[in-house]
């Protein structure tokens, strides 16, 4: 039966070889899709499905085989179901009787567990709202803190509470109504942090406004106690080195404690500026405040920089100069300390700015001022200025700049006050020896000024060689060094000692100099008022050096560089020069005033009839104003320059006697009259050799004495009054004893000389014949001389 079925369906089949292959592909469990996708690629499906069904008909027949084959274990196998069948029935039957009691005993716990689920449910929400009521108690206790932080002014913590509402809680908020409400008030909130933080920020401004210009004089003033410390120091220095110059002295170096503590903080309040500055950050608003910040400065910084036009400069540059500083020195204390709220660019743009502005109203106000001491006042402030701002890390090179362009001006203003405080002291001079009755008098105007070489003080009172002008010129000078090292210190890099050195040799050279030439040359100063200018002019060529070693001091030169060839000034020897014009001066007040005595010689009586006994008064005053010159120029005149003047008064007078005799004043004279020129003569001769001895100039050993300079018209009148005129062509005698006499003037004076008086009666028979021989020896010497001529 199994071969027929296979026979016939492989009939029916029609295709055996595509039938088996299928066949193969079912049994194996293999996949169809490719036969299939090809059976229908190929235009074939019907082929396909043919071959299925003949597989499927030879399924059923293996079915049908099988179940034949065992049909026995089938029936087998269903006497067991039904009997498995019996026993499922019996299971059934019990397990609903259990169920039945189940169900009794489950009600009572089924009520239970719903009561259960329902607590569960209740616990649920309980916790939710718990959890919710928690979040909200945080939010409303962040808020409470805010707002108590607000009212205690701690606003940057109120800012950090409100961005942890925010962060952490405003999205958790679980009533819409809180959220909303807190929501719409964190906004306002901040607006009032930063309205409140502006107007603390605001008050800020204008104390640290007000205090800029406090801040500014503490940290000059520290600049100018640093400048004395460094002062004092350097002459500590000095003296150290010209102490180590002569020898050790163990009190040079010595440590200076007191000076060794720091500087002082300058103290000011930025708190405000931080906290505003930290805020508006917090707020999302950094740069906004840095604009505002910078702006409000700049505003500030604009109204510092306009000069007050209520007072003068002078009065007011410290309190303009002293503002500038403090606001810098707050600004350099902000850019290092505020966390980038101000840039290096921003400070330098305002820096820049100020400076500008600075220069521009001091060469203003310099171009105004007229006195050095306003101007070396207003210099020194900038200095300190200059000096203050470098220390703080600005650049001040324009106002050292400033300083320099106008020390033409200090100088020539300086050089004229100077000027006329010289033409003051001067011309109220009355030109007489100062008299020092009290110790401090002379420790001011002689040791202080180092006028007299010695430490120890006279006794009182003590008559200075000096006049009055003399300490008061030379603090003038002093005060000029002192002024001109001021101006030129500190922002100069100049050799300043040479500075000083030629200006003061310029100084004392044109203004001193030139004002004692204009007093010798003036001629309306008298011989004593002259006697003590060439004093005056001495005592100040010797303070030259003193001046020098003040300006070296000054300067910081070592004083030994002063001993150096060259190193000492110009003006000393001008000083010598006016000091010889002087001296020239004296010789010519005291000939011009033997001039006024010597006219009197004019109106004598030249034909006398009688010898005269005494000398004529015109000698006499002479005599006593000769003494009044030697005894007020011995004190203070030197010995050569009193040498020249009396010498040159004595020449003076035995050549006014000549020329007198020489002149048409006088058309003859007499004997008699040389008789009394002789008296006068010797009277003057007396005067010349005692003064030559008792004033020490002999000591000299000059070759010319005083009674020398009158050897002329001494000769002169021996010639006259000799017996022998004649003698005096012996080439011998002449060389002898007429040494300084010209013949030319003998002649025209022997001429007018007549050897007996005119008289009525004549002369007397003894008297005659010598008056007859000196007579004719005189006629012999006319005829002589008008030969020899």
């Amino acid at each position: 039966m199994t071969a027929q079925t296979k026979k016939r369906g492989a009939a029916e089949n029609g295709d055996g070889g595509t039938g088996l292959g299928l066949a193969a592909f079912i049994a194996n469990n293999e996949d169809l899709g490719p036969i299939v996708r090809h059976a229908f690629e190929s235009g074939k499906p019907e082929a396909l499905l043919h071959s299925l069904r003949s597989i499927v008909k030879m399924k059923e027949v293996e079915i049908e085989e099988i179940c034949r084959l065992h049909y026995e274990e089938f029936i087998l196998a269903v006497d067991e179901l039904r009997g498995v069948l019996v026993d499922a029935d019996e299971l059934k039957g019990t397990l609903a009787d259990e169920n039945l009691r189940l169900q009794e005993v489950a009600s009572a716990l089924l009520l239970k567990l719903d009561e259960l689920l329902e607590l569960y449910s209740v616990n649920r929400s309980v916790g939710e709202a718990l959890a919710m009521l928690k979040i909200c108690l945080r939010v409303t206790s962040l808020c409470k803190i805010c707002n108590r932080d607000i009212a205690e002014a701690k606003l940057h913590s109120a800012l950090k509470t409100l961005e942890l509402i925010e962060k952490d809680y405003l999205q958790n908020i679980p009533l819409k109504l809180l959220k909303k409400v807190i929501q719409k008030q964190i906004p306002i909130v901040k607006l009032y942090i930063e309205k409140k933080v502006c107007g603390e920020f605001n008050e800020w401004l204008v104390y640290i406004r007000r205090i800029g210009k406090e801040i500014g004089q503490a940290a000059i003033g520290q600049a100018n106690l640093a400048r004395q410390k460094d002062e004092g120091m350097r002459a500590r220095q000095r003296e150290a080195e010209e102490c180590s110059s002569v020898g050790f002295d163990e009190h040079a170096y010595t440590l200076d404690v007191e000076n060794m503590d720091e500087e002082a903080m300058l103290e000011f309040d930025l708190a405000p500026v931080y906290r505003a500055h930290h805020i508006h950050i917090g707020l999302g608003l950094g740069e906004k405040f840095r604009e505002y910040y910078f702006n409000n400065r700049l505003m500030q910084l604009n109204l510092d920089l306009q000069i007050s036009t209520s007072q003068p400069f002078l009065e007011s540059h410290q309190p303009f100069l002293a503002q500038i500083a403090g606001f810098f020195i707050i600004e350099d204390r902000v850019l290092r300390t505020a966390d980038g709220l101000l840039s290096e660019s921003q400070v330098e743009t305002m820096w820049e700015t100020a400076i500008s502005k600075v220069t521009s109203i001091l060469e203003q106000q310099f171009s105004l001022m007229d006195t050095a001491n306003h101007l070396i006042n207003v210099k020194g402030y900038i200095s300190l200025l200059g000096t203050t701002m470098k220390k703080y890390g600005y650049q001040a090179t324009p106002l050292v700049e400033i300083l320099g362009k106008n020390r033409d001006k200090y100088l020539e203003l300086l050089i004229s006050d100077c000027r006329k405080k010289i033409k003051d002291v001067l011309s109220q001079d009355s030109y007489e020896r100062m008299v020092i009755k009290k110790k401090n008098e002379y420790d001011m105007n002689v040791a202080a000024l180092q006028l007299e070489p010695i430490d120890v003080v006279p006794d009182l009172p003590y008559v200075a060689p000096f006049s009055c002008s003399v300490p008061s010129t030379c603090r003038i000078v002093r005060s000029f060094i002192e002024d001109l090292v001021r101006y030129l210190s500190y922002g100069s890099s100049m050799n300043s000692y040479d500075v000083v050195k030629s200006y003061l040799d310029k100084f004392l050279i044109e203004i001193l100099n030139d004002r004692f030439l204009n007093l010798i040359h003036g001629g309306s100063v008298e011989f004593q008022q002259m006697v003590q200018i060439a004093g005056n002019i001495a005592v100040l060529e010797r303070s030259c050096d003193m001046f020098l070693c003040h300006a070296a001091q000054l300067c910081g030169v070592p004083r030994h560089l002063l001993e150096k060839p060259h190193s000492g000034l110009t003006v000393k020897a001008v000083l010598k020069a006016t000091q010889n014009a002087a001296y020239n001066r004296l010789i010519t007040l005291v000939n011009s005033k033997v001039d006024e005595f010597m006219l009197q010689l004019t109106s004598i009586n030249w034909t006398v009839e009688e010898a005269p006994e005494h000398a004529n008064d015109y000698m006499n005053e002479v005599i006593i104003y000769l003494h009044d010159v030697v005894s007020s120029g011995q004190q203070i005149v030197p010995m050569d320059a009193l040498y020249k003047v009396v010498t040159g008064a004595l020449s003076h007078i035995a050549d006014s006697i000549i020329t007198i005799l020489l002149s048409d004043r006088v058309k003859r004279f007499n004997a008699n009259a040389v008789a009394g020129i002789d008296i006068d003569l010797k009277m003057l001769e007396g005067f010349a050799d005692n003064t030559y001895h008792s004033t020490g100039l002999s000591d000299l050993r000059k070759e010319t004495s005083f009674k020398d300079c009158l050897a002329e018209t001494r000769q002169l009148i021996n010639l006259l009054l000799s017996s022998q005129p004649e003698s005096f062509m012996n080439p011998v005698t002449r060389e002898t004893n007429y040494g300084s006499l010209d013949p030319k003037k003998v002649a025209i004076i022997c001429d007018k000389f007549k050897d007996a008086p005119d008289s009525l009666f004549g002369s007397l028979p003894s008297r005659a014949t010598v008056q007859s021989a000196r007579k004719k020896s005189l006629d012999v010497l006319k005829r002589r001389l008008k030969d020899f001529s």
